[in-house]
């Protein structure tokens, strides 16, 4: 390695000197530093106390200086990069340099918003990664620019909040509100979180499903501005360079969907972007993940939607969709970009493709990128640790019980998978033993051998001996389920004679309605503790509200993926993972069934609640990330002694800082 001309300590006297200098001949300058400063060398970080001394120098004139990377480079010399070898990216939240100072290590320490040079203050207010509105004081208005643009009160974000929910709870429709907190969003992004944060019940079926399914539908009307990365089929062979188009690089999670298969409400193109936004926003009001780390995109490759593609308002491209080679060819350029833009460790969350590409993506490229399927498996996670939360009710091990599936799809085929896995974990017996225990009725009915030349490849394995069976009634009564799962996509399917011939023969039947939005759940919750006579444990996909049967109060769990991928991913992030396992899967639903206590079980709830997910994320992500240091794909060293403190002091707090 070469050495240096000056050491470290050397070359900031020069650079404070040289700095100085400059101040003193134009003291109207304002110096402003380049965010990338900071991304090159550990050197330029440890010049920040200089550098910050010249941050807010200004005068009496209007014209501005950008003291940029090549200046400072220039000044420290040739040497510079070899001072310190070590990985100048790492940070404590997940290997990649906190620009905009998100990190909660950070959060006690004064920090500049400005990374670009700027003519006015009114840029600031502009950029929602720093503006605070009302709440900027009185010194920081006149530092930035302010002064004289924004009324002469100054409210906390604690009152501003207060504000915002009064607001908000005067819209009579959740669409209005769904679009009042994507403004939120767009204007002053730690306010958005901090009501998300601390509203979480509340804003959930706002910003997430039921709502974002609506808020798709109607995603031509209510665009305002891009929350991500739109690449269509006109971007073909230049992915790359359109990726480079977004403003942060230092990217450390990506929800991607080509919106075939939005929710329950099937192909919405390029409409879909509603789904990565809600559930990026979720990565990190959840999972603790910072805002400027993630990053929405939607493929649109057309769509099949006859009534988007008539609709002139419709945002995306109007042509039916591409199939085949064209489209995967089109798919492994994006993930070849990605990986070479933003480097290994990005993770990739493929969010509502069809069955017909979901299956076929993972597979190819679980070997070669971090990559993971929420339809596959973090619904898989979720219900898997309300299964071993309700295990606790029912009594017996999961090998005990008989599980009957509506709906053979990603949802239902990747549920069947982990619950087989885990009960192969537990027993010590072979995967293709315990998928015995678990039968599928698809659209034609019981999925059996007689079937097996004509199914899709991913529901082979749950073809089992049995006579043919063509609807889902006499499969209850064929099968005699103890657990009756629905990821069938259609609503109203578990009917009065479904749910009573399940309840004949079980004391406590556990019934999960999992398809979303709420109007294609499989039943209601009154409908199961009504016909169950109040003796159901039930969860849904969709919040229900409580249910009043002969004089007791029965609540819902609620079998959200938002209590699974937010804490999942980030338990990714923290330990550098550079693939996902399905062992990280299981430690995720055991670490969540983990924090279900004996006070929710009593009241026959199979879910924690969502006032602490922040907590039971920190719990999941610590999970992950052992289970990643021991098997071997973890990359940030050494392993942090505990893990769970770790990932707390990793998440991202959406207090306000305060500007020098």
């Amino acid at each position: 390695m070469r050495q240096p001309r000056f050491t470290v300590k050397e070359r900031q006297s020069q650079l404070s000197s040289s700095l100085l200098t400059l101040n003193q001949k134009h003291n109207y300058w304002y110096l402003s530093i380049c965010s990338d400063i900071y991304t090159e060398s550990c050197i330029y970080r440890s010049l920040r106390s200089v550098v910050r001394k010249f941050v807010s120098c200004r005068g009496g004139g209007g014209e501005r200086k950008l003291v940029t990377e090549s200046t400072l480079k220039k000044e420290m010399g040739d040497g510079a990069e070899a001072v310190v070898d070590v990985d100048s990216k790492s940070t404590v939240s997940g290997g990649v340099v906190d620009v905009y100072g998100e990190d909660r290590a950070t959060e006690d320490q004064l920090v500049t918003p400005w990374t670009v040079s700027v003519a006015s203050g009114y840029s600031l207010l502009r950029d929602p990664h720093h503006n605070k509105g009302l709440a900027f004081t009185d010194k920081e208005r006149d530092a930035h620019y302010l002064s004289g643009l924004l009324p002469p009160a100054v409210i906390n974000q604690e009152l501003q909040e207060k504000k915002f929910m009064q607001g908000i709870r005067e819209y009579q429709l959740p669409i209005h509100k769904y679009m009042a907190m994507m403004e939120l969003e767009e204007r002053n992004e730690r306010l958005f979180y901090k009501l998300l944060i601390d509203n979480v019940e509340e804003l959930l079926p706002v910003v997430y499903t039921p709502t974002v399914g609506e808020a798709c539908q109607k995603y031509g009307s209510i665009f305002r501005r891009p929350q991500g990365i739109y690449i269509s089929l006109k971007e073909k062979g230049k992915i790359l360079e359109v990726l480079k188009n977004w403003p942060d690089r230092n990217i450390q999670v990506i929800v991607v969907t080509d919106g075939e298969r939005i929710l329950g409400l099937g192909d919405l193109g390029c409409q879909g972007m509603g789904i990565p936004v809600g559930k990026l926003a979720l990565y990190t009001a959840l999972g603790g993940v910072r805002p400027s780390a993630c990053l929405p995109i939607t493929i649109d490759v057309g769509t099949n939607n006859e009534q988007l593609l008539k609709d002139e308002f419709y945002i995306g491209l109007k042509q039916r969709r591409t199939t085949g080679k064209e489209y995967h060819d089109f798919l492994h350029e994006f993930m070849t970009a990605v990986k070479q833009n933003y480097g290994e460790k990005v993770l990739v969350q493929f969010e509502d493709f069809a069955n017909h590409n979901a299956f076929e993506l993972l597979a190819k490229y679980r070997t070669t990128h971090l990559v993971f399927n929420d339809d596959i498996q973090g619904t898989a996670a979720v219900v898997l640790a309300g299964l071993v939360a309700g295990l606790r009710l029912l009594g017996g091990t999961l090998a005990d019980h008989t599980f009957l599936f509506l709906g053979a799809g990603e949802a239902g085929t990747g549920i069947a998978e982990l619950i087989a896995l885990e009960m192969s974990k537990q027993s010590k017996t072979p995967v293709e033993e315990n998928r015995k225990k678990i039968w599928l009725v698809d659209s034609k009915g019981l999925i059996v051998n007689a079937r097996k030349e004509s199914l899709q490849h991913f529901k082979k394995p749950w073809a089992h001996e049995h006579e043919p069976v063509t609807n889902l009634l006499d499969a209850v009564k064929a099968i005699k389920p103890t657990v009756l799962i629905g990821t069938s996509g259609v609503g109203k399917t578990f009917t009065k004679e479904v749910i009573e011939a399940v309840a004949s023969f079980n004391e406590k039947p556990l019934i999960m309605a999992l398809s979303n939005p709420t109007s294609q759940s499989e039943c209601t919750a009154e409908e199961a503790y009504t016909w169950t006579e109040g003796r159901a444990i039930f969860a849904s996909g969709s919040p229900f509200d409580p249910v009043e049967y002969n004089g007791k109060v029965y609540i819902a769990g609620q079998a959200n993926n938002a209590y699974i991928f937010p804490g999942f991913g980030f338990g990714l992030v923290i330990s550098g993972a550079i693939r996902v396992h399905d062992e990280m899967l299981l430690a995720a639903s055991e670490a969540l069934a983990g924090q279900v206590t004996e006070e929710h079980l009593a009241k026959g709830v199979i879910y924690p609640s969502f006032t602490k997910i922040r907590k039971i994320s920190a719990h999941i992500a610590a999970k992950v990330a052992g289970k990643a240091y021991e098997l071997g794909v973890a990359t940030h060293l050494p392993r942090p002694e505990n893990l769970v403190k770790y990932a707390e002091s990793c998440m991202y707090t959406p207090t306000y800082r305060t500007y020098r």
